[in-house]
């Protein structure tokens, strides 16, 4: 199959990226100055994200959806407000997680923003569930830009005027050179920020009018760096179709009334979690020194026991130390709880922590 490639392809050979192919897709890992200055400069300044991989999808339909579609997730859309956003799941009848995703209000239906691995997949299983009763397009016609960090709110309003305006989790439509663009004020870095959804061939000049006003592209490599030091999961590490959003401590994201009613897929897994517990759980974890536990590391208790595996882990450069997530029996993960990684054959000291490891900045209220 032919590698895709994202409208933004050639602005980031210009600017020296390094490639790497990622779900089907040539994305830039880093650019000349490296993953730990691009996630520096997003911490302190603004940093744009090529995301045109993702999955952009639209669905229309009448309160029928509604009804169809809290069927599917486990949240409350009757009382999603119109342009706001929630976090959440398409899960099997077990509750394991196809994949994570964020699905957002729109006139006429719901925008939901699909993994680039899952998208494919996430259309046939809706179609399915669905039984084709509604539109659904998987817009390819349309790419996605994050502007992510302090100065991001700024540097955007001066091209979108009024985007200062939304509040954390929620969107509208604007106007970049008399077309239209979706913007939401979200993110996947702990930092304020946007995601932009506008058309293709807009991309280039509104993300050099980005660049312009100061801000930085970065790469996949400091996204990850990004996510991780925030605490927040990546599809494929954390979750995927073995975990519940209950192991992977994620039930915030599960509307109480929808769990008490338990009429979507999964929840009878997901009640039965709830009310008596589960064997495994995602926590945070510290090693002591400087050693990075990678994917796939064994943790280990102080008795020498196999107690879990870490899914995530890496440098964190706004902590200046190692950051690591990953699951363990539900009996070692109380904060502060003694381990030991297992890395090229010798174990270290690490200890159970809570997350995120960097304090997340979000802006919960609009600015006036």
């Amino acid at each position: 199959m032919e590698t895709k490639k994202t409208s933004l392809y050639k602005l980031h050979q210009d600017n020296k990226a390094r490639f790497v192919e990622f779900a089907g897709y040539l994305m830039p890992i880093q650019y000349s100055e490296g993953i730990v200055e691009e996630h520096k400069f997003t911490r302190s300044h603004s940093g744009i994200f090529d995301v045109s991989h993702m999955g952009q999808l639209f669905i229309y339909g009448d309160d029928d959806l509604i009804v169809d579609l809290e069927k599917i997730f486990p949240l409350n859309l009757k009382e999603l407000k119109l342009n706001h956003s929630k976090y959440s799941f398409l899960m099997n009848n077990d509750a394991g997680i196809y994949d994570d995703l964020i699905i957002t209000k729109i006139e006429k239906g719901f925008l939901i923003i699909l993994n680039a691995a899952c998208k494919e997949n996430d259309f046939k299983i809706l179609s399915e569930i669905l039984e084709n009763k509604y539109k659904m397009v998987l817009d390819e016609k349309r790419s996605l830009i994050a502007i992510q960090g302090p100065k991001s709110v700024k540097i955007l309003d001066d091209i979108v005027n009024g985007v200062e305006g939304l509040s954390f989790m929620s969107g509208n439509w604007f106007t970049f050179e008399d077309q239209k663009i979706y913007v939401t004020r979200s993110g996947y870095t702990g930092e304020d920020g946007f995601e932009i959804s506008l058309l293709n061939d807009q991309a280039d000049k509104f993300t050099k009018k980005l660049i312009e006003n100061g801000a930085k592209l970065i790469g996949l490599g400091a996204r990850d760096t990004l996510r991780l030091e925030a605490g927040l999961c990546l599809y494929g590490h954390e979750l995927d179709k073995d975990k519940t959003p209950v192991e992977a401590n994620l039930k915030w994201a599960i509307s109480k009334d929808r769990v008490s009613k338990g009429n979507f897929i999964g929840s009878y897994t997901i009640n039965k979690q709830l009310n008596d517990g589960v064997s495994k759980i995602r926590v945070g974890i510290k090693p002591e020194g400087r050693v990075i536990a990678r994917e796939k590391t064994k943790i280990f208790n102080q008795s020498d026991s196999h107690i879990g595996e870490i899914t995530s882990g890496t440098f964190g450069p706004s902590v200046n130390g190692p950051v690591a997530m990953g699951y363990v029996e539900n009996e070692f993960s109380k904060k502060d709880t003694k381990v030991f990684l297992e890395v090229r054959g010798k174990k270290y000291p690490a200890n159970i922590c809570g997350l995120p490891f960097y304090k997340k900045s979000y802006v919960k209220g609009a600015n006036k």
